[in-house]
């Protein structure tokens, strides 16, 4: 089993930068894909990025594509997510966790969530 620990929010102006940590441990941490979910006030969970373990391939939500840019560090068992071009509408509490199977896009899809972190993103 793999644990799974985010750091790095805050409040940023728009426009702003911001980038998240998501720090694995356990047996299977180095082979796990991980995937970035966020939660705003009030609504439902969301696909945000996710990245392979075996080739490092990523894929992005459409309304982050271009501005977010997630990676990984296997010697640090650690994956990034920088955050760009933020928007007030980025706020929200960003979630890492690992991916089990199915639909990558789905948080259903995935286990081992961290405790969250909390993006504000503000004037």
């Amino acid at each position: 089993q793999v644990q799974l620990v985010e750091s790095g929010g805050g409040l940023v102006q728009p426009g702003g930068s911001l980038t998240l940590s998501c720090a694995a441990s356990g047996r299977t941490a180095s082979s796990t894909t991980i995937g970035w979910f966020r939660q705003a006030a009030g609504k439902e969970r969301l696909f945000v990025a996710r990245i392979s373990m075996s080739d490092s391939l990523t894929t992005y939500a459409d309304d982050v594509k271009g501005r977010f840019t997630i990676s990984r560090d296997n010697a640090k068992n650690t994956v990034y997510l920088q955050m760009n071009s933020l928007k007030p509408e980025d706020t929200a509490i960003y979630y890492c966790a690992a991916y089990a199977w199915g639909a990558y896009y789905s948080r259903t899809s995935y286990h081992s969530w961290g405790q969250g972190t909390q993006v504000t993103v503000s004037s």
